[in-house]
C-alpha cells in the first residue's frame, strides 16, 4: 500500500473496494463539466432539436460503452490505465502513455482554471489585473480535493452533482417556455454547418481523455459489473446530460456559451455558483488523473507532490492562453487518446486471454514494439480520418496490435523450429 492509500504503482486491494453509489458519484463529478456544455453548444448551433438528440444518443453511447470496457478491466486486474500500459508498451515504452494522457489531462486543467478566471471578472466586473491572479488562486484550490485523495473527491461529488443536476433543469425548463415548449425546439433551424461525423467525434472527443483514465476510480470498484454499471450511467447520463443541456439552451438563446446563456435568463448568481462548483468538480479528478501519470512516469509513490506540481504546470497553461484553444483542443484528443484504449483492450482480451499476471511477478520488457507501433497507426489513421476519429483510432489500434502479436507468434514458432531440426 503506498503512503497515501491510493496505490499509485500497484493493484487496488479488496479491502479498498468500492460499492456502486460511491463510484457513480465520482465519475458523475467527472462528467459534470462547463466544458461538455459549451461542445453541447455547438452542437445547438449546428443541428435542429431532433438530430442533435441523435448525434448526443450516439456520440455519448459509444463513449459509454468504451468508458465501461476498460472500467470491467481496471476492476478485474485493479490496476488503472498507465499501470495497463506497462503490459501492451512496455516498462519504459508506457511512459509514452503517461505523458499523453498527463498532457490530456493537463490541458483541461488548464482550460478549466483560465475559464473560472475569466468568467468570474467578466460577470462581476471585476478589474482584468485581477484575472492572473484568481487563476493562481482557483489553479491551487482546485488541487487541494485531490490532494486530499478519493475521500475528498467523493465527498465534494455528493454534495455538488445534486446541486448541478438541479440547476441545469431549471435553466432547460426556463428556455423551454420561452421558445414555446417541444414545437418551438423543433421548429428551430440552426445556422451554422457541421458534418455528422464531425458532431459525433466532438461528443467523443469531449471525455475521451476522461473515459480513458476513469480507470483510476473504477477500479477500485467492487466488481465489474459495479464497474460497467457505473461507467455506463455516469458517462451516457453525466456526459449526455451536458452535451444535451449546452445544446437545448443554445438552440433557444443562439449562444453556445452556458454562463451567457444562464445570464440571460436572469440566472447570473445561480451561474456564477454553478461554474465554480462545476469546475471544482471536475477540476479535482481531471488534475487527479494528471498526478496518477506523473507517479507512473516518474515510478514515484509521492501523489501529492505531483499533484501540486502538475497544478502549477496548468496555472502556467491557462495563464499562456489555454482558454482561446478549446475545439483544437477537442479534435487532438479525438484523435490521440482513444487508439491508447484501443491497444489496452486489444492486449487484455487477446493477449492475456482476459486476466493479468500480477504486475511484480512477470519481468516485462522495456519496450513493446507491438503495442507502441499499433498505437501510432491508431492516432494517425484517426486524426486523418474524415469519419468518427474515436472508433476509427480505436479499431485501427485494436486490430494492428492484434496483428502483430499474431505475427510475431508465429515468426517465433518457425524459429523454433528451425532451431530444433
Amino acid at each position: 500500500m503506498s503512503s497515501t492509500g491510493e496505490f499509485p504503482l500497484s493493484e487496488a486491494p479488496s479491502h479498498a473496494r468500492k460499492g456502486l453509489l460511491s463510484i457513480s458519484m465520482v465519475l458523475f463529478s467527472f462528467t459534470f463539466f462547463t466544458g461538455t456544455m459549451f461542445a453541447g453548444g455547438k452542437l445547438g448551433m449546428a443541428f435542429d432539436f431532433v438530430d442533435m438528440l441523435w448525434v448526443a444518443a450516439i456520440g455519448n453511447s459509444l463513449l459509454a460503452l468504451y468508458a465501461a470496457v476498460l472500467a470491467f478491466i481496471a476492476s478485474r486486474s485493479g490496476l488503472n490505465t498507465v499501470l495497463m500500459g506497462r503490459f501492451c508498451f512496455g516498462e519504459a515504452g508506457s511512459r509514452l502513455s503517461d505523458f499523453i494522457l498527463g498532457f490530456a489531462e493537463l490541458g483541461w486543467y488548464a482550460w478549466g482554471t483560465a475559464t473560472v478566471a475569466i468568467v468570474l471578472v467578466k460577470m462581476l466586473g471585476l478589474a482584468s489585473g485581477l484575472t492572473i491572479p484568481l487563476m493562481i488562486l482557483f489553479g491551487l484550490g482546485f488541487s487541494l480535493t485531490a490532494i486530499i485523495g478519493y475521500k475528498g473527491l467523493d465527498v465534494l461529488s455528493r454534495v455538488s452533482v445534486p446541486l448541478m443536476f438541479v440547476l441545469l433543469v431549471i435553466s432547460m425548463v426556463i428556455a423551454t417556455r420561452k421558445i414555446g415548449g417541444l414545437q418551438g425546439l423543433a421548429a428551430v433551424i440552426p445556422h451554422e454547418a457541421m458534418s455528422f461525423s464531425a458532431a459525433v467525434t466532438m461528443v467523443f472527443g469531449t471525455f475521451a481523455s476522461g473515459a480513458t483514465q476513469a480507470t483510476n476510480w473504477t477500479r477500485l470498484a467492487r466488481s465489474g459489473r459495479v464497474a460497467v454499471i457505473a461507467s455506463v450511467i455516469s458517462f451516457l447520463v453525466g456526459n449526455g446530460l451536458m452535451i444535451v443541456a449546452g445544446a437545448w439552451c443554445a438552440i433557444v438563446y443562439q449562444q453556445a456559451d452556458i454562463v451567457e446563456v444562464m445570464m440571460l435568463q436572469g440566472l447570473s448568481f445561480a451561474a456564477v455558483v454553478m461554474l465554480c462548483l462545476n469546475l471544482w468538480t471536475i477540476q479535482g479528478p481531471t488534475i487527479y488523473n494528471v498526478s496518477a501519470a506523473a507517479c507512473h512516469l516518474l515510478r514515484s509513490e509521492r501523489r501529492r507532490s505531483m499533484t501540486l506540481a502538475a497544478a502549477g504546470v496548468g496555472i502556467l497553461l491557462a495563464i499562456g492562453g489555454m482558454y482561446e484553444m478549446l475545439i483544437p483542443f477537442l479534435v487532438l484528443l479525438g484523435s490521440i487518446i482513444p487508439p491508447i484504449g484501443g491497444v489496452i483492450m486489444a492486449d487484455f482480451w487477446y493477449r492475456h486471454r482476459g486476466q493479468y499476471p500480477q504486475l511484480g511477478s512477470v519481468q516485462l520488457p522495456r519496450y513493446n514494439f507491438n503495442g507502441l507501433v499499433a498505437y501510432a497507426v491508431g492516432a494517425l489513421l484517426a486524426y486523418s480520418s474524415p469519419w468518427v476519429a474515436p472508433l476509427v483510432g480505436i479499431a485501427a489500434s485494436a486490430v494492428c496490435y492484434i496483428g502483430l502479436v499474431e505475427l510475431r507468434g508465429r515468426r517465433n514458432a518457425l524459429q523454433s523450429m528451425q532451431g530444433g531440426q
